[in-house]
C-alpha cells in the first residue's frame, strides 16, 4: 500500500522513525514535509499535500493511505479535512484507529505527536492500515451523505440548514 506522510516540527521525528518502519513492513512510503526541524513552519500546506496526494491515488485506483501528525493532531486533521474526498480522523487510542477504518472508512489518520509514545503512535498507524471498512449499509450510506454535502452543500431529504 501507499502511504503518504506529512506533519510539522512537532511531529517530525515520528515521522522520520514511522518511514523506516512503513518501508520495512513493505508499504510505499511518499513524505510530503517538512525534510527538516523548523520550529516556525507551518503545517496545512504539507497536511494537504498528503491528503491531496491520497485522493489522487485513490481515484487513480491505487491502494493509498495518509498518516498526519503535530503537537495534538487537531490542525493536522483539519487541514487534511479540507480536501475533496478526504475523510481524516483523529486518532487517539487502539479503538479510535480501528473504527475510523471499521465505520468511516477514513482514509487519514491524525496523530497528536506530542500526545503518544512512538510505541502507542506505532501501534495506531499499524492497527489502521491493517483494519478494513466494514462495508455494513448504514456506514455506507452515511459516508454518502457526507460526500455528497461536500459536493452539493445539502444532504437530499435530511434537514441540513442553509445559513
Amino acid at each position: 500500500m501507499r502511504i503518504h506522510i506529512a506533519t510539522d516540527h512537532a511531529g517530525l521525528e515520528f515521522s522520520q522513525f514511522l518511514q523506516n518502519h512503513l518501508a520495512e513492513a513493505g508499504h510505499e512510503v511518499i513524505d510530503h514535509g517538512p525534510v527538516e526541524y523548523d520550529a516556525l513552519d507551518d503545517y496545512p500546506a504539507f497536511c494537504i499535500n498528503a491528503a491531496a496526494a491520497v485522493a489522487a491515488d485513490q481515484a487513480a485506483g491505487v491502494q493509498a493511505l495518509g498518516i498526519v501528525f503535530g503537537g495534538s493532531g487537531n490542525g493536522e486533521q483539519i487541514a487534511a479535512n479540507k480536501v475533496a474526498g478526504i475523510r481524516a480522523a483523529l486518532v487517539w487510542s487502539l479503538s479510535t484507529a480501528e473504527l475510523a477504518r471499521q465505520h468511516n472508512d477514513a482514509n487519514v489518520i491524525s496523530i497528536g505527536a506530542r500526545q503518544h509514545t512512538l510505541e502507542e503512535a506505532v501501534s495506531f498507524i499499524d492497527a489502521f492500515i491493517a483494519e478494513p471498512f466494514s462495508g455494513d449499509e448504514r456506514h455506507v450510506r452515511r459516508i454518502a451523505q457526507l460526500a455528497e454535502y461536500e459536493t452539493t452543500g445539502d444532504i437530499a431529504g435530511k434537514g441540513v440548514d442553509k445559513y
